[in-house]
C-alpha cells in the first residue's frame, strides 16, 4: 500500500570516524555489509517494503560514492513515475567556506522547499547507518492512532547500557513526558533509534524558528523534541521488537556480520516478504575446493575457498588461498588471503591482501583488529 501522504528523509551525512580507514574514502552508508550489501540499503528497502515512494537522502561527508549508488533508484524499486530517491548534498552558504548540515534539523530545514513540492501530510525521519528491517507503515498508523504531533521509534536497551542513548521517559499510555540525552542515571531503557515521524506543517513550523535560534544546535535531540515537549505538544513511543544494530565502531560492524551465522538471527535476509535490495553485482558462483575445510560461514557469490574458513562472513570476490585459515572474522569485497596466512578476530578491508603465510588478528584480542593496508607475506 502506497503512503502517499508520508514521504522520507534518510540522514545519510555523518563521517563514521569511530570506523577509522573503512570511512577515510567511503561515507559510513555505503560501507559494505553482509556479504553482498551496503548500510544504506535497510532503509531503502524498508522505505520501499512500506509503500514510501519520495524518499531524501541527504549526504555530506566522502559522499561521491554513496551519491551514485542511492541515485540509482531503480535498485529498490524506487524509480517508476511519480516516485524516486533523491540525492541532497548541504546547500551553499554565503557566511561559510564549508558546505555542511550544521546539525540533523538544519538538514532537513535546508531542504524544506524539496519536501514542500510533494505537499506530504507526514515526513518520515532516518538514520542513515542502521542495521534492522522495520514497517515504517505500522508506525504511520501508531502515529494516526494516538492522534501524535510526532512519534519516536524507541527500542529497549539493557539498563545498564542505557545511558549510551537518548532516552525516552513514558507515561502509563506510551506518551513521551521527557527526553534525556545519554543520562547518567537513565530513568528507563526505552532508547531513541532516530526514526521519527512528524506532522510536516508542525515540523516545518519548528524548523524555520530553530533555523534563526543562534543559541540552537539544530539537532533533533536536543532542540526539536525538546521544544516540542515544551509546547506540551502529543510526542509518544513506537515501542519496535527486532533485531537492530548501530554499527558505528569496528567490533559492532563485525558483530552484526557474525550475527548472520546465527540460524536464529531475527533479521533474516533470506524473508521473501521483506526483502533487502541491493546493487545486482556481476559474479561467478563461489567455488569450494577439494581441500577447502568451512565450518559455519557465509560465503557469497565470486568467493574462492581453497583453505579453511571457520566462523567467518566472506563478501564478494574474497579469495582463501591453500592452507590459509580465516577463523572468526570478516573479508570484505575482494579482499585475498594468500596460502599459509592465519587471519583471527579480524574484518578485513576491501580489496587488502595478506600476503603468503602472514599471520593478523589474535584469539585473545579484546577488540576486532582493522586490517586496512596490504600486509606483506614471505616472498
Amino acid at each position: 500500500m502506497k503512503q502517499n501522504n508520508m514521504l522520507a528523509m534518510i540522514l545519510a551525512g555523518g563521517r563514521g570516524s569511530r570506523l577509522h580507514e573503512l570511512t577515510n574514502k567511503v561515507a559510513k552508508p555505503a560501507v559494505s555489509y553482509g556479504g553482498k550489501y551496503r548500510i544504506v540499503d535497510f532503509p531503502l528497502s524498508n522505505c520501499a517494503n512500506s509503500g514510501i515512494d519520495i524518499v531524501g537522502v541527504l549526504t555530506q561527508y566522502e559522499s561521491v560514492l554513496l551519491n551514485s549508488y542511492v541515485a540509482a533508484g531503480g535498485r529498490w524499486g524506487l524509480d517508476a513515475r511519480e516516485s524516486g530517491v533523491f540525492v541532497l548534498p548541504p546547500r551553499e552558504k554565503a557566511d561559510s567556506d564549508l558546505d555542511v548540515y550544521r546539525g540533523t534539523a538544519d538538514a532537513i530545514a535546508q531542504n524544506i522547499d524539496f519536501i514542500d513540492q510533494y505537499s506530504p501530510e507526514y515526513v518520515l525521519i532516518l538514520s542513515g547507518d542502521h542495521i534492522y528491517k522495520m514497517n515504517y507503515a505500522k508506525m504511520l498508523a501508531y502515529h494516526k492512532e494516538m492522534k501524535a504531533d510526532a512519534t519516536i521509534a524507541v527500542i529497549e536497551v539493557p539498563m545498564k547500557e542505557a545511558s549510551r542513548f537518548g532516552i525516552m521517559n513514558t507515561d502509563e499510555n506510551g506518551h513521551i513526558v521527557e527526553f534525556e540525552e545519554k543520562p547518567e542515571h537513565p530513568k528507563s531503557n526505552l532508547a531513541s533509534m532516530g526514526i521519527y515521524i512528524f506532522d510536516w506543517k508542525q515540523l516545518r513550523r519548528m524548523l524555520l524558528a530553530d533555523m534563526k535560534n543562534p543559541d540552537s544546535h539544530h539537532d533533533f535531540g536536543k532542540d526539536i523534541i525538546p521544544d516540542l515537549l515544551a509546547e506540551n505538544k502529543t510526542l509518544v513511543a513506537y515501542k519496535y521488537k527486532g533485531y537492530w544494530k548501530d554499527v558505528g565502531t569496528i567490533d559492532s560492524l563485525w558483530e552484526a556480520n557474525m550475527d548472520l551465522l546465527d540460524g536464529n538471527n531475527e533479521l533474516d535476509l533470506n524473508d521473501s516478504t521483506w526483502k533487502i535490495y541491493t546493487e545486482d553485482t556481476p559474479a561467478l558462483p563461489q567455488y569450494i575446493g577439494p581441500n577447502a575445510k568451512i565450518t559455519k560461514a557465509f560465503i557469497t557469490q565470486g568467493c574462492i575457498v581453497e583453505g579453511e574458513v571457520k566462523n567467518s562472513v566472506l563478501f564478494t570476490g574474497s579469495k582463501v588461498g591453500e592452507g590459509a585459515k580465516v577463523i572468526d572474522s570478516v573479508l570484505m569485497p575482494g579482499v585475498e588471503v594468500e596460502a599459509g596466512a592465519v587471519v583471527q578476530r579480524a574484518l578485513v578491508a576491501d580489496s587488502v591482501k595478506i600476503g603468503k603465510e602472514a599471520v593478523v588478528g589474535s584469539a585473545d584480542s579484546e577488540h576486532i583488529e582493522l586490517v586496512s593496508k596490504r600486509v606483506k607475506g614471505v616472498e
